[in-house]
């Protein structure tokens, strides 16, 4: 379900508010409201936040809910449930308006998508497409 009928661009998409916390997904340019995750989505993503603190990795490079710019037909930005993102990428972040890795930034190092219900042939055809299109060395989908 999309819920702008206009194409928007990703600049139309960061400015996006609908005065909700609801969640979306820009795909080809239609804004795709996200469902809510589930507990257990969200116990996995914890999980490996907590694993990747104790191998070490600086809490900072370690994102929950960022968005990430990748190719499409027109704009389209994404939201993993867990990225291990580039010492670059982590800095570059920093400051920015809104939590988006856009195509000038290094692609994060590691990108975990858990599956959601219903939403298997988007996670393992189309985002592992996009992610790649996107060089994103690493690509881990959990089906729990």
């Amino acid at each position: 379900m999309t819920v702008a009928t206009k194409p928007m661009t990703l600049a139309e998409f960061l400015e996006y508010d609908d005065g909700t916390d609801s969640r979306h997904e820009l795909v080809n340019g239609n804004l795709i409201p996200m469902p809510t995750e589930s507990e257990l989505n969200n116990r996995i993503a914890s999980l490996l936040f907590a694993q990747f603190l104790q191998l070490g990795l600086p809490f900072y490079r370690l994102r929950i809910g960022a968005q990430l710019a990748v190719s499409g037909a027109r704009a389209s930005a994404r939201q993993p449930d867990f990225m291990v993102l580039s010492e670059d990428t982590a800095t570059a972040l920093e400051n920015a308006k809104h939590c988006l890795i856009t195509f000038d930034m290094l692609p994060p190092q590691l990108v975990i998508e858990v599956v959601s219900p219903q939403q298997e042939n988007r996670d393992y055809r189309h985002k592992r497409t996009e992610y790649a299109g996107r060089q994103i060395p690493e690509y881990w989908i959990i089906d729990p």
